[in-house]
């Protein structure tokens, strides 16, 4: 407990992903930093408490943990001892970078095996010494410096227009060289970011391509199950999964329920992927239809642990029956050999009714199924705000316009109508010619000539009327008009 410090600085929480659990301290030590406690890709030394004989050499290779998911062997000389948990000086290119040891002994030579790595090689990399001072303070300096050159980084991409997504950074242990991990759908053509980071961050640049399961592994998360992600604690071999794994297993083909936080299948589809396919072995072809009496039976659904399928009539899917792997195999036989049983009731373990609900015009590949449905409810709602009719302005059409939009008591140039301004909604009526006459007449000048003219007209005798010219009698054959 004595080595053992509680430590605040936001700067540790960069560590977790090392294998550390706190950052590392300059004048301390640092012999019990390393943690087995939600570790990516940790490992147990079950070998450690076997002693080996003083005749056989111990072996000189370790395997050294770096961010993330990096593990990588480094061989050591015959002059230096470490145990597990040493912070340590590797060789890399160019300089050298600073990671902790996670395995060393015997257990390293299975190790090996597994990832069909040879130990005898001649370009495995050495293990320099332990890390001194002043390597653990650039190593501090430069994981504090990883964060702060992701955010910078994809700003110079947007700036840039480039289609990719920077998603981890992992500086050298003496600051010379960072890697960049980032995704993209298409090929990129970043030189020209490569040479803004350079002056930007005065390192060498590494740009490397991963995955999308790579970056989950290198992000980490919980998964649906509740636990972390397998390919971010023990996973390393990404084998492709498809969706007929799926179907084997008798799952639904829902992408929502099927896709991982990569936004692919699952891995741990595969997991019980051999177990289905040794158990259907002995299940007959779901693609025969047993014929009966009754009419033909097609098959719907299989439950491969307590090995039953169920089958439905072809004139009636809402009703299904279950019979056991043995009962269908003899009615399969039967019918090959024209022997048709009366109906399936008869040896149905159980009857279940099939149910349609429907998706009411919806799919599982749509995922903003439900913003849609809100988004149309709220369309309407407005239309009909629209479509009432106001008081003391005639009904106008269920339409929309930039009119509609714009207050009542606003104009065009965003200043207020007068309190009796007067509606222009209604259509007004043209001035009748005759009312400039009217203003004619209503002239002084005017008036007396007007009078004069009347004067006259009152003193002329009146004409008789003039008799009303009798109408042509209506003749087909005569078109040209009568004469007076």
């Amino acid at each position: 407990m004595d080595n053992e410090t509680i430590h605040t600085d936001p700067v540790d929480n960069n560590f977790l992903s090392r294998g550390c659990c706190h950052a590392p301290q300059i004048y301390q030590d640092n012999s019990k930093i390393a943690s087995h406690r939600c570790c990516k890709l940790d490992t147990h030394d079950w070998l450690k408490d076997i002693v080996i004989p003083e005749v056989r050499q111990p072996f000189d290779v370790v395997e050294v943990r770096f961010k993330n998911s990096r593990k990588e062997f480094f061989r050591v000389s015959s002059e230096m001892k470490f145990n597990t948990g040493d912070i340590v000086a590797v060789e890399s290119s160019p300089g050298h970078d600073i990671g902790i040891i996670t395995l060393s002994g015997e257990i390293v030579r299975l190790q090996m095996r597994n990832k069909n790595a040879d130990p005898n090689n001649e370009n495995i990399r050495k293990v320099y010494r332990r890390a001194r001072l002043t390597d653990i303070e650039k190593w501090l300096n430069a994981v504090d410096l990883e964060e702060r050159a992701k955010l910078k980084t994809r700003k110079i991409a947007r700036n840039l227009g480039l289609e990719m997504k920077v998603n981890d950074v992992e500086f050298q242990g003496d600051e010379t060289k960072a890697v960049f991990y980032y995704t993209a759908d298409e090929r990129v053509d970043f030189r020209e970011l490569i040479k803004l980071m350079a002056e930007e961050f005065k390192v060498r640049i590494e740009m490397r391509q991963i995955g999308a399961r790579q970056e989950a592994a290198r992000l980490g998360g919980i998964g649906s199950c509740g636990r972390e992600l397998c390919c971010g604690t023990w996973l390393t071999d990404f084998t492709s999964v498809s969706t007929n794994t799926a179907r084997i297993q008798q799952l639904s083909l829902n992408p929502q329920k099927l896709a991982g936080q990569c936004g692919k299948l699952k891995c741990c589809l595969n997991y019980e992927n051999d177990v289905y396919l040794d158990a259907l072995k002995d299940f007959p072809n779901s693609q025969i239809v047993l014929r009966t009496e009754k009419g033909d039976a097609v098959h719907q659904k299989s439950d491969v642990f307590k090995r039953i399928m169920w089958y439905a009539y072809s004139n009636n899917y809402s009703s299904m029956l279950a019979l056991s792997v043995e009962r269908v195999h003899e009615i399969i036989e039967a019918n090959k050999k024209n022997i048709i049983p009366k109906q399936l009731e008869d040896i149905a373990i159980t009857t279940e009714i099939k149910t349609d609900f429907g998706n009411g015009g919806l799919t599982d590949e749509d995922i903003n199924r439900f913003d849609k449905m809100d988004d149309s409810e709220s369309e309407n709602k407005k239309r009909q705000k629209k479509s009432r009719k106001r008081p003391g302005k005639p009904q106008l059409p269920n339409t929309i316009s930039a009119r509609d939009e714009r207050p009542v008591n606003q104009r065009r140039d965003n200043r207020p109508n007068k309190p009796e301004q007067r509606d222009n909604s209604i259509r007004r009526e043209k001035p009748k010619p005759q009312d400039d006459d009217q203003k004619r007449r209503e002239d002084p000048r005017n008036r007396q000539r007007d009078n004069n003219k009347n004067n006259k007209n009152s003193n002329r005798p009146n004409r008789p009327n003039r008799p009303n010219r009798p109408k042509p009698p209506n003749n087909p054959e005569n078109n040209s008009p009568d004469k007076a």
